[in-house]
């Protein structure tokens, strides 16, 4: 199933997308808790490895269709496939995330808007896709990764924090692996970027809110209408099992400041009773959050596929 789950924020319809399975080192994905405490929480394979999702938000907005995120997309190679364990392939060629844009009513040209948390390729993958013939991502004769790509939403303009265009741009060994020119570059091209810097509206009623540590320039997205409120995450909280304080990533380049992004953000979403939503848990799409005694707790919980 590729739409999981529809919604309203105040008179904003939204739409979680699922945009295909990663797995991922559980080690990784939990950084210094051990393993012992992680796996009772998730189950890895018998590669150590953890399942996730790859999950976007769609926002129907007056200012034209807004996406968050858009997956992994389909040029990379079948090795890379394999080491991180993708699967999004759609129908007849196209990706999982263009199948769950049809299945809510829409095609890639009908979004306007689309909105990185971050150009990690998990994240901006699907920003552009392969282009000429041979582009299906199920194809076994896919040229190289170099080969030429297509903006794969062709009316939109792109939004991401000028500063984390900049980091993707300027790699070291600890981050190239992440950072593929291809997902963004071809963005600057078609000189579609709109480039933001710091926390601040991008349309009325969608803004960004600096969630650094993951990667310094990381941005989850606030969605507010009629009073009500909705934050899509990114990798701040990739899953509900990071929302106690001290489950950070050991991707995460900056683990202090994670710490104190989540802390900041589980405050306020705590206190504005906001609904959170998990880009790469595989289970629990979204819920609310409330005060516990021994940290917050998830209610009006959203599995994934509901």
């Amino acid at each position: 199933m590729t739409l999981s789950h529809t919604f309203s924020v105040g008179t904003l319809r939204c739409h979680l997308l699922e945009a295909g399975r990663l797995w991922l080192d559980g080690g990784a994905m939990f950084g210094v808790v051990p393993r012992t405490m992680w796996s009772r929480q998730i189950t890895p394979d018998e590669k150590h490895r953890v399942p996730l999702v790859m999950r976007c938000l769609l926002i129907e907005h007056p200012e034209g269709l807004v996406l968050v995120d858009t997956g992994a997309g389909n040029k990379e190679e079948p090795k890379f496939l394999e080491i991180y364990g993708l699967e999004n392939a759609g129908l007849e060629g196209a990706t999982q995330l263009e199948d769950a844009l049809a299945t809510a009513g829409f095609l890639p040209g009908d979004v306007r808007w689309v909105i990185n948390t971050h150009l990690h390729f998990d994240h901006a993958g699907g920003n552009t896709l392969r282009a000429g013939p041979d582009a299906s991502i199920q194809s076994p004769n896919r040229p190289t990764a170099q080969s030429p790509t297509r903006l794969a939403f062709p009316h939109a303009t792109y939004v991401v924090q000028r500063n984390e265009l900049e980091f993707a741009r300027h790699t070291n060994e600890r981050t190239r692996a992440s950072y593929l020119p291809h997902n963004y570059e071809p963005i600057a091209a078609a000189n579609r970027w709109r480039l933001i810097e710091g926390d601040g509206e991008i349309l009325p009623g969608i803004s960004s809110r600096l969630t650094p540590g993951h990667i310094p320039w990381h941005q989850s997205i606030v969605v507010s209408s009629g009073g009500a409120t909705a934050v899509f995450l990114g990798d701040v909280m990739p899953t509900h099992h990071h929302l106690p304080l001290v489950w950070i990533m050991g991707y995460d380049l900056e683990p202090l400041r994670t710490l104190e992004s989540k802390r900041a953000l589980l405050r306020d979403a705590v206190a504005g009773g906001w609904r959170v939503i998990f880009e790469h848990d595989a289970n629990v799409a979204m819920g609310r959050l409330v005060a516990e005694e021994k940290g917050v707790g998830l209610v009006e919980v959203v599995r994934a596929g509901e």
